[in-house]
């Protein structure tokens, strides 16, 4: 996978990918566990079925962006058919991209005070 390759011609990253890279920012997780920290990161706002976790693993391995882990935890504390998924660099360099496309997004939506405009006309209704 050549990584001279410009992240940004990745994004927008759907839902399902940018929460499962971000999962993995901070540690390699198995799938369940990926399950769990997005559903943390959000609040319970977000949850992925096996389905959608698996099919978007299948193409996040395929396109470089994460890769599967040799390293297993302690036997006697995992179950050895689990297996364990960690953010590449080419990975994190895409997430780090859609991270900055989304903060500018956000700062875009903060000088146009849409949230106070919003809730202004809601109020008015």
């Amino acid at each position: 996978m050549p990584q001279q390759r410009e992240p940004e011609k990745l994004l927008p990253l759907t839902p399902a990918v940018f929460h499962i890279l971000l999962s993995l920012a901070d540690a390699e997780r198995h799938g369940y566990g990926i399950i769990k920290q997005v559903e943390a990161d959000t609040d319970g706002r977000v949850r992925m079925g096996p389905g959608t976790l698996y099919g978007t693993i299948k193409r996040l391995l395929a396109a470089g962006l994460v890769v599967e882990t040799e390293e297993r935890p302690d036997p006697e504390m995992d179950d050895e058919r689990r297996r364990y998924y960690r953010l590449t660099d080419w990975g994190r360099r895409v997430l780090t991209a859609e991270t900055e496309r989304l903060e500018a997004l956000l700062r875009l939506a903060q000088q146009k005070d849409v949230v106070r405009a919003l809730r202004f006309r809601e109020g008015d209704a």
